[in-house]
C-alpha cells in the first residue's frame, strides 16, 4: 500500500486533516495509508519505507523546511509540497487529498 505522509510541527490539526482525508479516500475507493508525523522524523520515515511513499505534504507551519526536505524526497523521486493553507485551516480533507493526488500523478 502506498503512503501519503503529512509532516507537521505538533500534529493536532494535521491529525484532523488526516482523518478527513482517510474518509474521502475511502469514499473514492482509493487505497492509501495516510498519516501524520513530526517533520523532524521525515528522514527516518523515508528510510524505513523507501519505495512505499507516494507523496509528502508539509503542514503550513513548517513551510520553511520545504527546500531542506526536498533534498531528501528528490533523491527518492517522491513529490513534496506545502499543504494549501486554506484547505489546511478549514480541515478540507477532500482538497488536501486532491492536492496529494495531483502531485502523485
Amino acid at each position: 500500500m502506498k503512503r501519503i505522509i503529512l509532516a507537521c510541527a505538533a500534529g493536532m490539526s494535521t491529525s484532523m486533516v488526516v482523518t478527513r482525508m482517510e474518509k474521502e479516500a475511502a469514499a473514492r475507493g482509493l487505497n492509501y495509508q495516510i498519516y501524520a508525523i513530526p517533520e523532524q522524523e521525515l528522514r527516518e520515515e523515508l528510510q524505513n519505507y523507501a519505495g512505499e511513499v507516494a507523496v509528502v505534504l508539509l503542514g503550513p507551519q513548517v513551510r520553511f523546511k520545504l527546500e531542506e526536505n526536498r533534498k531528501l524526497t528528490d533523491s527518492q523521486r517522491i513529490p513534496i509540497a506545502v499543504i494549501d493553507t486554506l484547505a489546511y485551516g478549514t480541515l478540507n480533507g477532500a482538497k488536501v487529498l486532491d492536492q496529494a493526488l495531483t502531485l502523485i500523478n
